[in-house]
C-alpha cells in the first residue's frame, strides 16, 4: 500500500519511507493517529514533548518512531522537513517487515484508542 492510497508510509528496496506530522511541546511523546493533508497523502501524526530547538523535536520524532517499529534510532533519516511539521523519514531494514510493524502500531489505536 502507497501512502496515495492511505498509508502513511511506502515500501522501499532497502526499507520504509514514514511521513509524519510532529507537534512540538505536545505534553507527551506518542502516536495519536493517522491524518491526511488537503490532497489525501497520508501522515502519522505525532507529538513529542520538546520544543523545536536545536533539533531536538527531530531527534525526538526519531526516537520515537524507532520505539514504535523496534529499530535502533540510528536506522533512522531525516529525509525531508528539518524545520517543518510534516517530515519524510526512511528507516533501513525490511521493507514489509517495518511496513507490518508499522500497521501494527497504527491497529493498536483503533484497538485501545
Amino acid at each position: 500500500m502507497s501512502a496515495a492510497e492511505g498509508a502513511p508510509f511506502r515500501v522501499l528496496a532497502e526499507g520504509l519511507e514514514l511521513t509524519v506530522r510532529a507537534t512540538p511541546r505536545g505534553g507527551r511523546d506518542a502516536l495519536d493517529g493517522i491524518g491526511a493533508d488537503a490532497a489525501g497523502r497520508a501522515f502519522w501524526q505525532l507529538r513529542v514533548r520538546v520544543a523545536p530547538e536545536g533539533g531536538a523535536a527531530n531527534r525526538a520524532v526519531i526516537t520515537l518512531v524507532a520505539g514504535l517499529l523496534g529499530v535502533a534510532p540510528r536506522d533512522i533519516r531525516l529525509v525531508s522537513g528539518e524545520t517543518a511539521r510534516v517530515k519524510r523519514l526512511q528507516i533501513d531494514g525490511n521493507g514489509p517487515d517495518l511496513a507490518a510493524r508499522a500497521r501494527a502500531a497504527a491497529d493498536s489505536l483503533t484497538r485501545t484508542g
